[in-house]
């Protein structure tokens, strides 16, 4: 149990790459558009190019740690990622920082993507729900004290100390997982690298909708929580009409609600059924996201109110995830690796492309925001009604 513990904290810490190169430098977006003269606009592409290098280095994670192993994979992604940071915290244009996010981006994926290969290597059923859940908890600290720590370090020292703290947060955990980490996959089960055997995984992959449908609902889902991440500067500064160091107000229930809810699955997992988690998760998010909804159509927005729907929606979403999660690497029990891939590809695609057209058009309106949640969450529970249609 204490080793269980020990690789869930290990885990956890490499889940945090993603959140904190996400929310930490989000308060400064007007800070590093005025020291690099260029327009705001320019730099939320800086956050679009992240995502969509971190969506399409996860294709690739999975399966090189299906061939080469899962922790060589993961240090050399952490050196990367280290250096690159570095480079960002020194970047002298807006072309140079979107070069070094980028470097960013195709590095930070693979303790979300191998870790969570990781835990099925060792792990079965609900034991293996309980670590997800787990994982979930102690990474989610990760957005609620992101923008916090953003905040502060813009008001002290600069957008440019962001990326030196991201910089010692990556050297943490690479020395963290050259001490800490095993090997998960022995020798004789990896397969050989074979590029037209992988081309073939894939296609497999992208064509079982058994696998695809479980996918799709835990991406759709995840949106809905992300609008309101991607649109934090907007949702916060304009609609709030709150200062830079007040992201708390919005991060705080939004990762309450998802360490709250993991919690509770790892709980739950050896007590309800799957069928049961699921139910009771979707119907949080869809009564959060009609409540938000009703609230935004009637009253203008304001703190408390208007961040009191969130933390049941990420509840929620978070308490179903691990099931979404298990049941779309369960059909693949061979190549775990590649279908973690995939699964992480599709819902990191779906932020990029939310980040990059959504957000820029919705995101000064808190009617909108709500209503998008809401589109998100009967797209996700679509997907998983025609899944257990098809189990029949």
């Amino acid at each position: 149990m204490r080793q269980h513990r020990s690789l869930a904290f290990v885990l956890a810490a490499l889940a945090m790459l993603g959140p904190f190169s996400i929310d930490t430098y989000l308060p400064s977006f007007p800070a590093i558009a005025a020291d690099l003269h260029v327009d705001a606009v320019y730099v939320q592409q800086t956050l679009s190019v992240y995502l969509l290098c971190f969506a399409g280095m996860m294709l690739l994670h999975g399966t090189f740690s299906d061939s080469f192993g899962r922790r060589p994979v993961i240090l050399l992604s952490l050196t990367v990622y280290t250096f690159a940071s570095l480079g960002a915290a020194s970047a002298p244009s807006l072309t140079a920082l979107l070069v070094f996010r980028a470097l960013q981006g195709l590095s930070a994926g693979a303790g979300t993507v191998v870790g969570r290969a990781m835990v099925r290597d060792r792990l079965a059923g609900a034991e293996a729900q309980r670590m997800l859940s787990q994982i979930t908890m102690m990474f989610a600290l990760a957005p609620a004290l992101a923008p916090i720590i953003g905040g502060w370090l813009q008001v002290w020292f600069g957008w440019r100390a962001i990326f030196v703290f991201l910089t010692a947060f990556g050297l943490l955990v690479l020395l963290l997982c050259s001490r800490a980490l095993p090997e998960s996959l022995p020798r004789e089960q990896r397969l050989a690298f074979h590029p037209r055997r992988i081309l073939r995984d894939y296609w497999m992959a992208t064509r079982h909708p058994r696998f695809l449908l479980p996918v799709f609902a835990l991406g759709f889902a995840s949106i809905g929580f992300f609008i309101y991440v991607a649109a934090a500067p907007h949702f916060v500064i304009d609609v709030l009409h709150l200062p830079e160091t007040a992201f708390a107000w919005l991060f705080i229930p939004l990762v309450s609600g998802m360490v709250i809810g993991a919690g509770t699955s790892s709980r739950l997992a050896q007590r309800w059924s799957r069928r049961r988690i699921v139910a009771t998760g979707y119907a949080l998010m869809l009564g959060a996201a009609i409540g938000n909804l009703i609230y935004c159509l009637l009253c203008t927005p304001q703190v408390p109110w208007a961040v009191l729907p969130l933390p049941l929606y990420t509840f929620g979403m978070t308490l179903a995830a691990p099931v979404n999660s298990l049941q779309a690497l369960e059909v693949f029990p061979g190549m775990r690796g590649l279908a973690s891939s995939v699964q992480s590809f599709v819902q990191l695609l779906l932020f990029a492309l939310v980040a990059a057209v959504v957000v820029p058009l919705i995101g000064n309106d808190a009617r909108l925001l709500a209503l998008a949640m809401c589109v998100f969450v009967v797209c996700s529970t679509l997907c998983l009604l025609l899944l257990r249609k098809m189990l029949r």
